[in-house]
């Protein structure tokens, strides 16, 4: 990614990280769930609102960075309207564009979207955990 595109992604996480969507405590809520990063401190709580098979409503809260931020955020506003198997589906996705070698991660940006942004986190070992984390609470809490 060059140009004005790696700025335009650059543009949207920053957005999300200064004004978050959906963080809070979520009324409602019928599934929680709790994620940590020791290495760095930073704690998410993943609540969502599941009706039949779809989730109606996802909220996050904690202490988190920016990056984890802004994937929490983009996160809350995707899975919103679903059904609870495409927001397992995402959560695989997710994980495969930030961990998986690089002919795996290309096919999960091609089915992620905006939230392909996240692609670049693999060259930062560190930072994947940061971009992961919402979604592994998420995972969590959608196995409850």
């Amino acid at each position: 990614m060059t140009g004005a595109a790696a700025g335009l992604y650059e543009d949207l996480v920053l957005e999300h990280a200064k004004h978050p969507r959906n963080r809070g405590p979520l009324a409602g809520a019928t599934h929680v769930a709790d994620a940590d990063n020791p290495l760095c401190g930073d704690s998410v709580r993943v609540e969502v609102e599941i009706a039949g098979n779809q989730v109606r409503a996802a909220g996050f809260d904690g202490h988190v960075c920016a990056i984890a931020t802004a994937s929490a955020s983009l996160m809350t506003e995707h899975v919103r309207g679903g059904s609870v198997e495409e927001a397992r589906a995402l959560v695989v996705s997710m994980e495969a564009l930030c961990r998986a070698p690089s002919d795996q991660a290309a096919d999960a940006g091609a089915r992620l979207g905006e939230l392909a942004v996240f692609a670049g986190v693999r060259r930062y070992p560190a930072r994947v955990r940061c971009a992961t984390l919402a979604w592994e609470a998420l995972h969590r809490a959608l196995a409850d």
